[in-house]
């Protein structure tokens, strides 16, 4: 095998653990190597140009930038369509054989078989207060026996889990009715196929397969909107899934009264049936993800300092924060790393300080002052009691972690001090963390109200 060719494996992996299953799968899967006459100047190709637009639109960045960071040399990275690749490639082309890729399983006699993600289970989706009443109808609606309700509208903003619970939804149905027949697509793949079956004049098999299925499962409904050919069939074929009894799960990044340019009619359809919205993660859940995620990787150690640092910093997506830190764990493993803070820190660089919460060290002194029952005065005065030194200690720490000040720029907020002094606190609290519950505990709350 190539360096190329490794590379591209490498690549293929990172691609699919940090854009998600969903995404990968769409978009991403199809994707092949082709012939370069120089190794440095990578050549892709896709089936189709449709695709191959969208990906040089969204990933051709992420691409060189993926490729660079297996092998420096690279000179370009370039997106092209296959030659004579039918239109049918776009619709079934398997994912090729990645790490932890999604298995596409046969389609026999006894019905249709979605590609699902292995991972993506009820055992390991992470639950809380958050997401509690979205879970347990999920689990509901995929339990056998006669249909309790239908549709499941499931909505939350881009990253918390929902596709997760599709696919464990399709996953939990088929272990109790290996001959059902389950599809799993997003609303633009349904769009996209509707076209193709449209132009092909072959739009009487596209139906069948849709409503013939048992359980149909319709991810991203609001790429629809606006799009009336694709609503009208969307809409019979609801109604048709709903009319012989079926199950039938939608998503989308609103609640069904929110979303704009989709029809009445859809809307009170799916709003007909049960809605359950799954709200912005808490830290603890984000924690709790990042923790399972990192005891899948025996061989990675990665401090308790750093999760809480993901967990704190990358808030809006539960997808982007387990990219943080396969990020982080490739890198380590790419340059023969210790993954620290710094070095986290340094890893992440732009997506930190793009989810940089607007945190001042006005407003840490206050909190760790009120924590502690000091005046804030107190922080920035000369006192060396412990019971003084400690909490301005920590106080530093949290400014390192969660400001972009400087460490100059820090000490002159405490009083004055030198910038050693800052970095004497910073050490002396992460080495406490490892040792003191009490300041760990302490830190760890204070993180969760000025970041979580």
């Amino acid at each position: 095998m190539s360096d190329v060719a490794r590379a591209w494996t490498r690549v293929r992996a990172n691609l699919r653990q940090s854009a998600g299953a969903r995404l990968f799968d769409q978009w991403l899967a199809p994707i092949a190597l082709g012939d370069a006459t120089d190794p440095l100047d990578v050549r892709l190709t896709l089936p189709s140009p449709f695709m191959t637009n969208w990906v040089r639109s969204h990933y051709a960045e992420r691409l060189v930038h993926e490729f660079r960071a297996v092998l420096p040399g690279v000179r370009s990275v370039e997106v092209e369509t296959a030659p004579r690749a039918p239109v049918a490639a776009v619709l079934t082309a398997p994912a090729a054989a990645t790490p932890n890729a999604p298995v596409a399983e046969e389609v026999g006699e006894a019905g249709e078989r979605p590609q699902l993600d292995p991972r993506l289970t009820f055992d390991r989706f992470v639950v809380d207060e958050s997401n509690l009443v979205a879970v347990n109808a999920a689990r509901a609606l995929a339990e056998p026996g006669p249909v309790r309700f239908s549709p499941l509208f499931l909505h939350g903003a881009t990253g918390q889990g929902k596709t997760h619970l599709m696919n464990a939804v399709a996953h939990a149905f088929l272990a109790a009715h290996p001959g059902a027949r389950v599809m799993l697509m997003s609303a633009e793949r349904f769009m996209f196929e509707f076209v193709a079956a449209v132009r092909a004049r072959d739009t009487f098999a596209f139906k069948m397969k849709l409503r013939g299925s048992d359980l149909l499962l319709i991810d991203d409904l609001q790429f629809i909107a606006g799009k009336d050919s694709t609503q009208e069939e969307f809409f019979h074929t609801v109604n048709e899934i709903m009319a012989a009894g079926k199950r039938l799960v939608i998503a989308a990044d609103r609640a069904p009264q929110a979303l704009e340019g989709i029809e009445p009619r859809i809307l009170g359809r799916l709003g007909g049936g049960l809605v359950a919205d799954i709200r912005p993660s808490t830290l603890a859940l984000r924690r709790e993800v990042i923790a399972r995620r990192v005891a899948d990787m025996p061989d990675v150690r990665v401090p308790a300092e750093v999760l809480d640092l993901l967990a704190t910093r990358i808030t809006a997506s539960i997808r982007e924060l387990e990219g943080a830190l396969t990020r982080v764990t490739a890198y380590a493993m790419l340059t023969g790393a210790t993954i620290d803070l710094d070095f986290a820190t340094q890893t992440l660089g732009d997506m930190l300080r793009g989810h940089q919460r607007r945190v001042t060290i006005d407003q840490i002194q206050k909190l760790v002052s009120d924590h502690f029952e000091l005046k804030p005065l107190d922080l920035i005065s000369a006192r060396r009691a412990r019971a003084v030194a400690r909490p301005r200690q920590i106080a530093m720490y949290l400014a390192k972690r969660l400001t972009t000040r400087s460490l100059p720029e820090i000490g002159r907020k405490f009083g004055g001090r030198d910038h050693s002094t800052v970095i004497h606190a910073v050490k002396r609290i992460e080495a406490l963390r490892d040792s003191d519950r009490e300041v760990d505990g302490a830190v760890r709350l204070l993180l969760g109200q000025l970041g979580g």
